[in-house]
C-alpha cells in the first residue's frame, strides 16, 4: 500500500504535474512551458483564489446558474487584488445558464463621486 506522501509526490494521470515547493513559481514555469496549451482549474476555489492572489489566471470563465442557494463559498475573497477585466465572450444556454469569459487587464482604477469644492 502506498503512503500518503508517496501519492502526493507522483502523478498518476497522464500529462499531470505535481507541484510541491514554491507553488506560485512552479505554476508560472508550467504556464511558460505549455506552448499553445492551457491550464485549467475545475472545482477548486481555494486554488483559484491562490492563483488570483499571484496574478496567474489569464482568463476567467464564469458560469451563472439561475438558482439561489442562500449561502456558499465566495470565489472572489474580501481583500483580493483589485483587478480590471475585459469581457471576451458571453452567451446563455437554452437552460438559462449565463457563461461569461473575462481577461484581466491590470489593476482596477477607482473614481470618486465627491463634489469639487
Amino acid at each position: 500500500m502506498k503512503s500518503e506522501s508517496d501519492r502526493s509526490e507522483r502523478a498518476c494521470w497522464h500529462n499531470t504535474t505535481v507541484l510541491s515547493a514554491d507553488v506560485a513559481a512552479e505554476v508560472a514555469r508550467t504556464k511558460e512551458r505549455t506552448e499553445g496549451g492551457e491550464l485549467q482549474i475545475h472545482g477548486s476555489g481555494s486554488l483559484a483564489r491562490f492563483l488570483m492572489a499571484h496574478d496567474l489566471i489569464d482568463q476567467y470563465n464564469l458560469l451563472v446558474f439561475p438558482v439561489v442557494l442562500g449561502r456558499g463559498r465566495r470565489l472572489f475573497p474580501d481583500g483580493g487584488l483589485p483587478t480590471a477585466f475585459e469581457q471576451t465572450e458571453a452567451r446563455t444556454t437554452a437552460s438559462g445558464i449565463s457563461i461569461h469569459s473575462y481577461r484581466p487587464t491590470g489593476r482596477a482604477r477607482f473614481g470618486s463621486f465627491a463634489l469639487d469644492d
